[in-house]
């Protein structure tokens, strides 16, 4: 789901050849230009290509890959993937299409898959000659997976033969070779990502590629993909028959459907339109739009499209058919989006995005070309089904009334708040400045960590508002049973946005909103229930990259004056490499084992946390203590560790795959139990520092 370490690039231009300015010399001369030429560009400037160089630009060089095939799947010449990854950490994805082009390019004078591999901007989704349709835009996917890898190897089967290519840091060891008789077509590429670029790591999670797999194999129905870690010896297939009808089951797998999924579809001006919906018991809004298998979760024409066409057209079936009873209800599009859980995938031949990111679609003419078929299709479903016409007028109209309710419950807090002569919550620990932009706030679990950072904090610029217990699960509750908890007013009127559709992200007080609570089970239930009521109710925040989470340290590492914090085992033994002894223990001056009891009362650590020698005695060395929550830290400890911007650790919170993230809040805050049971089971491995 999306919270990973935040990792600040300077952007430059996007080019083939990135320009660079040096000023060593405090001068600035035609000297001081470097044109880094080819895929030399990608390798100084990785996050350009691919957004990170953490585990998500790790992931994305798959999806790179696996995206040119499927798009031989668009374009009805493959109907199979095979994805491995390898033990020695290199990755092999396989498809049965035409193959990459092995003849000889007439610009380059050497082989089209040589093409193809080195050289930015190269393919063939220029024109609709080859795809009529394609996600990958900018012919820049596979020869950066190349500029990335340690190693690459491509092989194509084509024309009864097969041709083999190596490459090594992005550039080919020898040309295009034919290595053996093919009785089959297709595209086989290995590669090795480079440990210089991916300094966390290089291996592949099948937990993260398996979400994106299964989301492509309900976008495209007529592929199957196969996904094999031969580490694990674990292998998945995955094929939706049903296609997005499935993928609208999955998401609600969880929740009571209202009815079965309705599926229109329809094609104009060569755009294709698909689109899968379904009401549940529930009370949020589940809407994941694609074009061209591309997740755009910031929505755009198709998406206002079908909004529109939902709205006028169960609007003037209720009106049609007297299923509005009262004069005084206004349903709303919000009402008609209630408990709904809709997938709308559009195939566009020229898409044109909003930003780089492709998280919003621009043509203004899809906009009409999906409200027109959702207009007609959804019209003839509903006259041909009255029974579920009324069910869903029925949840309708129970969240117009909702929406009411939340609306009275807003303005009892507004004259609350003015009635005290206080527009803030008064736990708020306030900054002195007021520019949002250089201003952060935290909320800290508990009266007596919020104590220790009221007093540790930069009070020019941190504000702090400690929140007593866990706050209500906002996945299960409508808005005003939401605004009844203290805890959630003070959130709400502490950032200043604002509640519900009178949000505005203009008037957020805090550039950082930052969740620092205790490293124990506890402290992710809080951090996980704030989330969901960020997700749920202020994904503008998240989205805008307000969101952050806090890492308060785990241990302490003292030997002697030197004393060293750690945030995870490996660095707790990193650091005790460094101080050069080979374990820690408490012992007293004789080398003789401290008592349980004296321990404790030192607060140093328990006998568990000791390592001992082969006769079970305390080894002698540094003496490391865990800290089992914020609260054991003094103000100085917890600002030089957890709260100085010089020193401290932040997750920034984003949503990198939206449908993702619905599904782990469903499966981790919703009503089910037997999903929560099996992601228990199948992630206890990933477990550390577990409280029990």
């Amino acid at each position: 789901m999306g919270i990973r370490r935040y990792i600040s690039i300077l952007m430059a231009e996007k080019s083939e050849e990135l320009i660079v300015l040096t000023d060593a010399r405090g001068e600035y001369g035609a000297e001081d230009i470097q044109v880094l030429k080819g895929l030399e560009a990608v390798r100084r400037r990785p996050a350009m290509y691919i957004g990170d160089v953490s585990s998500r630009g790790l992931h994305h060089l798959v999806y790179e890959i696996v995206d040119n095939s499927i798009d031989e799947v668009l374009a009805g010449f493959a109907s199979e993937i095979n994805i491995v990854l390898k033990e020695d950490g290199s990755i092999e994805v396989a498809d049965n299409g035409r193959g990459i082009p092995t003849g000889i390019h007439k610009g380059e004078g050497v082989s089209a898959l040589q093409v193809v591999m080195t050289v930015l901007h190269a393919g063939g989704k220029f024109d609709k000659s080859a795809y009529k349709v394609s996600g990958g835009l900018h012919g820049v996917g596979a020869s950066v997976v190349n500029a990335l890898s340690e190693w690459l190897e491509a092989e194509v089967h084509q024309d009864g033969k097969i041709f083999f290519q190596k490459y090594e840091l992005g550039e080919p060891l020898d040309e295009v070779k034919v290595i053996g008789k093919a009785k089959d077509t297709g595209t086989i590429v290995r590669w090795k990502p480079d440990a210089e670029i991916f300094k966390q790591s290089i291996l592949m999670r099948m937990d993260v590629l398996r979400e994106r797999m299964m989301e492509l194999s309900f976008l495209n129905p007529q592929v199957t993909i196969t996904l094999k870690d031969e580490r694990t010896k674990e292998e998945e297939t995955f094929h939706a028959k049903g296609g997005i009808r499935d993928f609208v089951k999955h998401i609600d797998r969880t929740r009571i459907s209202l009815h079965k999924p309705v599926f229109i579809e329809g094609e104009k001006d060569a755009t294709p339109v698909e689109i899968a919906f379904e009401y549940n018991d529930g009370f949020n809004e589940n809407l994941f739009s694609y074009v061209n298998n591309i997740n755009t979760h910031e929505g755009g024409s198709h998406v206002a499209g079908f909004k529109a066409a939902l709205t006028r057209t169960m609007n003037n079936y209720a009106q049609k058919n007297n299923l509005v009873k009262s004069d005084k209800i206004t349903l709303t599009g919000d009402d008609f989006r209630e408990g709904l859980t809709v997938i709308i995938s559009v195939k566009v031949p020229e898409p044109q995005f909003e930003g780089q990111t492709k998280t919003k679609l621009g043509n203004s003419e899809v906009k009409g070309i999906v409200e027109s078929i959702m207009n007609e299709q959804l019209a003839q479903f509903l006259e041909e089904n009255p029974p579920i016409g009324k069910r869903i007028i029925e949840k309708v109209l129970r969240a117009a009334e909702a929406r009411e309710a939340a609306r009275k419950a807003r303005d009892m807090v507004r004259r609350k708040n003015a009635l005290e002569n206080s527009a803030l919550p008064g736990k708020l620990a306030d900054c002195s400045i007021d520019d949002p932009e250089h201003c952060e706030i935290y909320l800290v679990e508990g009266d007596s960590a919020g104590g220790s950072a009221k007093q540790g904090r930069d009070r020019r610029f941190q504000a702090i508002l400690p929140l007593k217990g866990k706050i209500l699960n906002v996945q299960k509750a409508r808005l005003h049973k939401m605004l009844e908890n203290e805890e959630i007013r003070n959130i709400f009127t502490a950032l200043g946005v604002g509640i519900g559709e009178q949000q505005d992200l203009t008037k957020l007080r805090y550039g950082k909103v930052i969740l620092m609570a205790d490293a124990d089970v506890d402290g992710a239930h809080i951090r996980t229930l704030i989330l969901t009521l960020f997700y749920n109710h202020m994904k503008d925040l998240i989205e805008a990259g307000h969101i952050y989470i806090a890492q308060p340290p785990l241990y302490k590492v003292k030997k002697g004056k030197q004393e060293f914090y750690a945030y995870n085992d490996d660095e707790r033994d990193e650091i005790l490499k460094r101080m050069k002894v080979k374990a820690f223990g408490n012992s007293d001056k004789k080398g003789k084992p401290v008592e349980e009891e004296e321990v404790v009362e030192a607060g140093d650590i328990d006998l568990a946390d000791v390592p001992v020698d082969a006769e079970g005695q305390p080894v002698k060395g540094a003496i490391i203590s865990r800290f089992k929550g914020l609260g054991e830290m003094n103000p100085e400890q917890l600002w030089s560790t957890t709260m100085n911007p010089e020193t401290r650790t932040l997750l920034q919170v984003r949503i990198e795959d939206a449908y993702a993230a619905a599904n782990m809040f469903e499966t981790l805050m919703g009503d089910a139990v037997e999903p929560r049971r099996e992601f228990i089971e199948k992630n206890a491995t990933y477990v550390r520092n577990l409280d029990v």
